[in-house]
């Protein structure tokens, strides 16, 4: 078992503003204290996402933890220690997920831009074993978004799908579960005019560039269209009779609806398999938090 210091090394930030202005990295933040269904993980990879810029500058102020804060959802790492009720995880297992299991209902204190970080076991899954911890750190918000979205619609195998901003990390992982994963009959999904051949090699039938065509005048209509972008009147246009549109930026427009994403363990585990597959294509960007 690793010797677990009482301190540590953390960016953290002790009001709310912009990033370069609060954000401080301090080597002397206690480790946070282990409830009984938690594992504490020693942080090999981290993943940064736009809710903890947003969290930082203040957008959320109603459903904040208190200061001081350490920013971070996504973690990938390698348990040192165990709670009491722990029934599956032991020390020395590979994990990753999100550890704040309601991503906008008063978040943890201590995320994962930090040395050590406490996470309930519900909340992690195995890492994928041919994932790196930089790679599986930048999944857990953005695949666990795209797969709930998808549930949540209950895409079955067999439809059609248009994915709005399907560039972005949770597009990208729409397009390739939508897929790959559900079955889907039809992907078509929208990008820029620089981005179009990632689309078509992520998985799209159909890349559309909407700096040169609206999606909603396409000829077809979908059974589902999933909203990354906060374009959801417009997205309604493009369903066809019957189908859902689920969005998770912006202001809803009937029949839509919205979701903040909840994180869950189990759903990452069933997603392992096509990840150590190798079909996925995974975006990161590796930065020293040191």
């Amino acid at each position: 078992m690793e010797n677990v210091p009482c301190t540590m090394k953390a960016w953290i930030y002790g009001q709310h503003g912009k990033p370069e202005d609060v954000l401080k990295l301090k080597s002397d933040v206690v480790v946070p204290e282990l409830k009984e269904d938690q594992v504490l993980v020693k942080v090999m990879a981290s993943g940064l996402n736009p809710v903890d810029n947003k969290r930082m500058i203040g957008i959320f102020v109603h459903a904040e933890c208190p200061f001081p804060t350490v920013p971070g959802y996504d973690v990938a790492g390698v348990v040192v220690k165990v709670g009491s009720q722990v029934k599956n995880l032991k020390v020395g297992d590979e994990v990753y997920g999100n550890i704040h299991e309601k991503a906008l209902d008063h978040p943890k204190q201590y995320g994962t831009l930090a040395e050590y970080t406490a996470v309930e076991e519900r909340l992690l899954a195995p890492k994928p074993k041919n994932l790196s911890f930089a790679e599986a750190a930048s999944l857990p918000v953005a695949i666990g978004t795209a797969y709930e979205g998808l549930q949540r619609c209950e895409f079955t195998a067999g439809q059609s799908i248009l994915v709005l901003g399907g560039a972005g990390a949770v597009g990208s992982m729409v397009i390739q579960l939508a897929k790959h994963v559900f079955g889907a009959s039809r992907v078509v999904a929208t990008a820029s005019t620089g981005k179009l051949e990632l689309l078509r090699n992520l998985g799209a039938d159909l890349a559309v560039d909407y700096t040169k065509e609206n999606f909603e005048d396409l000829p077809e209509k979908f059974d589902v269209v999933y909203d990354c972008v906060g374009q959801c009147e417009r997205a309604v246009k493009a369903m066809k009779e019957g189908g859902k549109v689920v969005t998770v930026s912006g202001a809803v427009t009937v029949p839509a609806f919205k979701f903040i994403v909840t994180s869950n363990g189990a759903d990452l585990e069933k997603l392992n398999p096509y990840l150590e597959s190798g079909q996925a294509s995974l975006f990161h960007t590796i930065i020293s938090l040191y």
